[in-house]
């Protein structure tokens, strides 16, 4: 599903955000990728889904090589990809619904298709008697389910998520971790971004940064 092959990101001549940078995650798997701020996690989701390119070496996903796609081929990347942010960026003047529906429009769905599949991923994060609300209405843990059920509208076999409970209670992440779990008995690969040790032991495979290093990496039963 994604393998990186020394791969090195060089922000301005002399900050190297990673560094010689090899790993190999399979379809299917759960995947947390841990170290402190600054270690460059955030830098290697941007690469996964081309945000950025990286100075040198390849990074492939569903076995091709991302930085070599065109402009053209970029849609292909974004739709077997969904995407989820730390602060959320849910669109505050539209309802949860909008959120959800706005994403399908950019791809092209028709009405009756667009209906389905934000009703679907919204029932997969049990917010369905949610979606006339404003997010802002909503509590932080609920912020992040839209987030997630707007990265499950394009039914993405990958889900790339950055932090996704770095800004929420005990309780609201415990929820928001056991979305991904779910997710991930469903066949779909999730590389989870944080900072917080604590919640790796839930992972099957667990890669730490320090300061833009692979400086371990851990497989674990499923």
């Amino acid at each position: 599903m994604i393998q990186m092959i020394h791969v090195t990101k060089t922000f301005d001549e002399d900050v190297s955000a990673l560094i010689d940078i090899s790993l190999h995650i399979p379809k299917g798997e759960l995947a947390f990728v841990t170290g402190p701020t600054g270690a460059g996690k955030t830098t290697l989701l941007r690469l996964l889904y081309r945000d950025e390119v990286p100075t040198s070496g390849q990074v492939l996903v569903q076995g091709r090589n991302v930085s070599r796609l065109s402009d053209g081929e970029l849609p292909w990347l974004r739709r077997s990809i969904g995407i989820i942010f730390q602060d959320f960026k849910l669109l505050n003047d539209r309802s949860v619904y909008e959120n959800l529906a706005f994403v399908c429009r950019i791809l092209g769905y028709p009405q009756a298709e667009e209906k389905k599949r934000v009703t679907q991923a919204l029932s997969l994060v049990n917010l369905g008697a949610r979606s006339h609300l404003i997010p802002y209405h909503l509590a932080g843990g609920e912020q992040q389910r839209v987030a997630i059920a707007r990265a499950l509208v394009n039914r993405p076999s990958l889900i790339l998520a950055d932090e996704p409970t770095g800004n929420l209670d005990s309780r609201s992440g415990e929820e928001i971790l056991s979305i991904f779990e779910r997710l991930n008995e469903d066949g779909v690969t999730v590389v989870l971004v944080t900072h917080d040790s604590s919640i790796s032991a839930r992972a099957q495979r667990i890669l730490h940064l320090q300061d833009g290093l692979l400086v371990s990496e851990e497989q674990r039963s499923p």
